[in-house]
This record gives structure tokens, C-alpha cells and sequence, in this order.
């Protein structure tokens, strides 16, 4: 896993002051998760301004080969289902839009920094990250399927709502690693071992690495809500999505599957999603193919 130095910046916390202190310190003191890289960085902040164009977008990736590469791998995929070979990086950026060519970029990104690393239990970060592809993944079907959000947003938040894992796993861990297998021994929540044992949770750590990276309050919201959806006032209906999605990852056994042993899609979190008994059966049944195609690709 690369290091990449952390630059001091404002982290925003929504946490008692003590946990919150411990969320800064945990996020000044990340080596290789502290910061994107620059590119990446740069697309995010241009897809984000409403008067950035597919030409702006266009010259910004030209300069990173790599992301020429995946994104060309990526349109010509099944994934989107687009017709015909695509060969150009102009003709990729319009037919799939500047949203989803930052969350591939952002996905680029993530995949180099889930790499290798043993958390415990028999899980790695490869765990981790299959995991959070097939929430991804498993977001946007919903999204698409039910209406509740827009499918970009939807992947992204997915892709993103468990990196709070690995802000304790590169900051703690030993704690971390003791986490995970107290979890696995005994079934207790995650979240409720990971407070006992850290003073925090991957929830907080997440919302506040999402700040520290400039992603869209909707991702940030969601990281921070995404056991509890009910009570992100702001984002509601986006993090029911993720929750129905990361319930049913854990279930088909996308990845590690710890944080969401104990959840349970209920008739009142499916109706919250718009879904029916046969949609919730027919997306359970399709999701394990998604992710290993997603997984292939990103």
C-alpha cells in the first residue's frame, strides 16, 4: 500500500468533542488513505461545478494514461450496457457522463488503497473492497429500479460508505484487528465493539474522511447514516438505499460482511426503498453476478 503524506485541512465532525477529537487526530495521523490522488481530486471538484463541461473533463483525464485505460475498459463493459466498441476518451466522457466517469476515477483510486492488507479473522482489505462494490453496485440497481435517488449518486455513495474501515484499520491496527475478531467470536455489533474499544466508530471516521476529501455532502451523510438511515434528515431516501444495499451484500456475502451481520432487511426498511417482497428476492438473486462483474472492472 502506498504512502501518501496527509496535508493539514479542516475536517468536519459531527461528534461530542471528546469523540471528535479522537476522529482528527485519527485523520491527521492517516499515512496512505489521507489524500487522493491529485488527479482525482481534481475531477471530483470539476464534476461538482454545474458549469464544467465533457471538454473541461476530457483534458483533466488525457493527463492520467491509467484512467484513459480504465475508463475505456469500463464503457466497453457490459456494466453500462452501451452499444458498439468505444475507442475514444471524448466519446467514452459523453456516453457515460461526468458523473460516472468520476466515480470510476474515484474507484481507481479506492482499489490501490485496498490492497493486501490482513485485518484479522480471515479478512483482508480485498474483503473490504469487494465489499464496497457490491453495495456500489447494488445502490445503483436499487436507485434504478426504484427512482429513490439518482444511480451515479447512488454508486458513489455505495463505493464509499464503509471507508471509515479503513481509516481504523491504518490508524489502529492492533484495536482494529481486535475488533474484528471479537465481532466474529461473539456476533455482537460492530458499531458497539468498534466505540468500546476505539472511542469512535468506522460510521463517524468515514463522514469525516468523505470531508476531508471534498466529496459531495450526500456521500459524507450516507457514510455517517448508513446503519441508521432514519436519521439522515438530509439524504434519507439515498442512505435507505445503501442500507438495503449493504444488508443484502452481507447476505449473498459480498466481501466482509461483519458490519452488517446483524442486519436484517425488514418489510419497513424495504418499504422505505419502494421494494416489493419480489424485487428484494429477484435483486438477492442477481446481486452475486453484478459483483463479480463489477469486481472484474474496477
Amino acid at each position: 500500500m502506498a504512502t501518501i503524506t496527509a496535508q493539514p485541512t479542516h475536517v468536519d465532525v459531527a461528534a461530542p468533542s471528546g469523540e471528535a477529537d479522537i476522529i482528527r487526530a485519527a485523520i491527521a495521523d492517516l499515512t496512505a488513505v489521507a489524500t487522493l490522488p491529485q488527479v482525482t481530486s481534481k475531477i471530483i471538484s470539476l464534476v461538482e461545478n454545474p458549469r464544467s463541461s465533457a471538454q473541461q473533463l476530457e483534458k483533466l483525464v488525457q493527463n492520467d494514461p491509467a484512467l484513459v485505460s480504465r475508463l475505456l475498459k469500463v464503457v466497453n463493459s457490459s456494466f453500462y450496457g452501451l452499444p458498439g466498441e468505444i475507442a475514444s476518451i471524448d466519446r467514452a466522457i459523453v456516453l457515460l457522463g461526468l458523473q460516472a466517469v468520476k466515480n470510476i476515477a474515484v474507484a481507481a483510486s479506492l482499489g490501490q488503497m485496498f490492497r493486501g492488507k490482513d485485518l484479522g479473522a480471515g479478512k483482508s482489505a480485498s474483503d473490504l473492497w469487494r465489499h464496497c462494490i457490491a453495495v456500489a453496485v447494488g445502490s445503483r440497481k436499487l436507485a434504478e429500479a426504484t427512482g429513490m435517488c439518482k444511480p451515479d449518486e447512488a454508486f458513489l455513495c455505495g463505493m464509499v460508505h464503509d471507508i471509515g474501515l479503513l481509516v481504523a484499520a491504518q490508524t489502529w491496527p492492533e484495536k482494529f484487528r481486535k475488533v474484528i475478531e471479537e465481532v466474529d467470536a461473539t456476533g455482537e455489533s460492530f458499531l458497539e465493539v468498534e466505540r468500546r474499544m476505539t472511542g469512535t466508530d468506522h460510521a463517524n471516521l468515514g463522514a469525516a474522511l468523505c470531508a476531508k476529501w471534498k466529496f459531495p455532502a450526500a456521500c459524507r451523510d450516507v457514510c455517517r447514516f448508513h446503519h441508521k438511515p432514519e436519521l439522515n434528515e438530509d439524504h434519507r431516501g439515498l442512505s435507505a438505499v445503501v442500507f438495503a444495499a449493504d444488508t443484502l451484500a452481507c447476505e449473498v456475502g459480498g466481501g466482509f460482511d461483519l458490519t452488517g451481520r446483524r442486519q436484517h432487511l425488514k418489510p419497513q426498511d424495504a418499504k422505505a426503498v419502494y421494494l416489493s417482497a419480489e424485487s428484494t428476492d429477484a435483486l438477492r438473486a442477481e446481486l452475486p453476478d453484478l459483483i463479480e462483474e463489477a469486481s472484474q472492472i474496477l
